[in-house]
C-alpha cells in the first residue's frame, strides 16, 4: 500500500516548498526576511465591513446553514456590481453564484464540467489553480505560452490559440484566461476578448476567465470583462473575488457569473459539497458591495504607492523591474549577472543573501522561467530595506556566484 493516490501523482511537485522551508528556517533562526513570496493582502479589511459582519453574527438565526449558492441579497449586490462597472445585466438567480473565493469556484466548476482525459487550454505562466484544478479533475492540459518576450501580445496568442484549438484531439472543452494576469501583471482589452469571444463561438469551447483583479489597476482605463462583448455570455463563466478589492483575503468569498447552463453546472456540484460561506460573511460582503466604494481606491492607492517604491528602489539597486499596470504584483527578469541560475535558485540566493523571499517563476508553469514574482504585500520602508540587500547582492555577484558554484562542486 505504497502507491500514491492517483489524483496526487498528476500533481507535480510543489516549487515553492523549498523556498518557504528556507524561508522558515530562517525565520527561526532569527533572520529578518522581507517577505514578496504570497500575495497575501496586509491591509486590514475597511471598517463598515467589518462592523457589518459583527451587527449580523449577534443575530443567531444566521449561525444556522447559509444557502450553497449565496444568499439572494449577495446575490443581487454582485449582480448591481457588474452592472454599475461593466454596464453587464445579470439575472442574480440563474448567472450568478458565490463561492468560496474565485480558487474555490474555479476548481468545483472545473470537476462539473471536466470528463476524464477533456483538453483545456490553460496560459502558461498563471495562476496554479487554471492548470492544476482541470488535472485534479482528470482533464488534459494544453499550455498556451502567455507571454512574447516577457509581455503579453494579443495577435500572437490568438494565433497560437487558434492552431490549439484546430489541432487538439479531442476538441478543447474550455479556454482559461485570467486578466490582470496573476503572476505576469499583463492586461488586456475589448478587441483581444471580441476576438477571443469569436473564436470561442467558432469551435463551441467554453470561455473561463478570472476577473479577480478586476479593481487593482494603476492606468487610467479600469480592466474590462469579458462579459461587456455581446454574445459572451453565451459561452463564458467569469471569477471574481473580493480578497484584494476589499482586502478581504481570509474572508474566502468569489463569485461565478455568466452563463446559465455553466452557472447552474457549478450550482449543483457546489450543493453536494457545501453549505455556503457563513451568513454573516455574506451579509458583510453585500456591504462591501453596496457600500462606499471609496475604500476600494484607498486601497489601490497603497499598492500603487509600493509599485512605485519598489520600481524605483529596485532599479537604484541594479533591478531593472517593469511597473506593472494593474494587481499587487511585479513580474521581474532575474538580473543579469544571475540569469544562468535559474528562477528557482536565483530565489534561493536572494533569500540567503539579501534576506527577500520572492515566488520563483517556473513555479506558475515553465514559461515563468527567467522571471519572479514579487508581492506588493510589505509597506514602503520594509521594500527601501528589501532593495538595500539587493544592491549588496548585485554589487557582489561575482563574489557569490564564485562561492555558490564551489557549494555545488563539493561533494556531499
Amino acid at each position: 500500500m505504497v502507491e500514491e493516490f492517483y489524483r496526487i501523482k498528476r500533481l507535480p511537485p510543489y516549487v515553492f516548498a523549498e523556498v518557504n522551508r528556507m524561508k522558515a528556517e530562517m525565520r527561526a533562526a532569527g533572520r529578518d526576511i522581507i517577505d514578496f513570496g504570497m500575495g497575501n493582502p496586509d491591509m486590514d479589511t475597511p471598517a463598515h465591513i467589518v462592523e457589518k459582519l459583527i451587527e449580523t453574527v449577534k443575530k443567531p438565526r444566521t449561525h444556522r446553514y447559509s444557502a450553497s449558492k449565496g444568499i439572494p441579497g449577495l446575490r443581487r449586490a454582485q449582480a448591481g456590481y457588474y452592472q454599475r462597472r461593466f454596464g453587464v445585466t445579470l439575472d442574480p438567480e440563474r448567472q450568478v453564484i458565490a463561492t468560496l473565493g474565485s480558487k474555490e469556484g474555479l476548481a468545483n466548476l472545473a470537476m462539473a464540467i471536466t470528463a476524464p482525459g477533456d483538453v483545456i487550454l490553460s496560459p502558461n505562466p498563471s495562476y496554479p489553480i487554471h492548470p492544476y484544478g482541470f488535472m485534479i479533475a482528470g482533464g488534459t492540459l494544453r499550455h498556451i505560452p502567455a507571454l512574447d518576450d516577457g509581455r503579453f501580445n494579443p495577435e500572437a496568442y490568438l494565433r497560437t490559440l487558434d492552431r490549439a484549438i484546430h489541432h487538439s484531439v479531442p476538441k478543447p472543452v474550455a479556454i482559461v484566461v485570467s486578466f490582470p494576469s496573476n503572476p505576469t501583471a499583463q492586461v488586456c482589452d475589448l478587441d483581444f476578448y471580441r476576438d477571443l469571444v469569436a473564436m470561442a463561438r467558432k469551435y463551441g469551447v467554453w470561455i473561463l476567465s478570472d476577473l479577480a483583479y478586476a479593481e487593482i489597476y494603476y492606468d487610467e482605463n479600469p480592466p474590462p470583462s469579458v462579459l461587456q462583448i455581446p454574445g459572451a455570455i453565451e459561452c463564458t463563466v467569469e471569477f471574481t473575488s473580493l480578497s484584494k478589492t476589499y482586502s478581504m483575503p481570509g474572508w474566502r468569498m468569489g463569485f461565478a457569473v455568466g452563463n446559465e447552463r455553466l452557472i447552474a453546472a457549478l450550482t449543483r456540484i457546489k450543493s453536494y459539497l457545501d453549505y455556503g460561506a457563513f451568513t454573516p460573511v455574506q451579509v458583510a460582503a453585500a456591504a462591501a458591495l453596496n457600500g462606499p466604494q471609496d475604500c476600494v481606491a484607498e486601497i489601490r492607492g497603497v499598492y500603487k504607492a509600493r509599485r512605485d517604491v519598489l520600481i524605483d528602489a529596485m532599479k537604484r539597486a541594479g533591478w531593472d523591474i517593469p511597473a506593472p499596470p494593474a494587481t499587487m504584483f511585479a513580474w521581474a527578469p532575474i538580473p543579469e549577472p544571475f540569469r544562468a541560475l535559474g528562477s528557482m535558485e536565483f530565489a534561493k540566493v536572494l533569500l540567503a543573501e539579501a534576506e527577500v523571499a520572492v515566488a520563483p517563476g517556473v513555479g506558475f508553469g515553465e514559461y515563468g522561467e527567467g522571471f519572479v514574482r514579487l508581492g506588493l504585500v510589505e509597506n514602503e520602508h520594509r521594500i527601501r530595506q528589501a532593495a538595500r540587500g539587493v544592491k549588496r547582492l548585485i554589487q557582489n555577484a561575482d563574489e557569490v556566484l564564485q562561492r555558490y558554484s564551489q557549494l555545488r562542486e563539493t561533494p556531499a
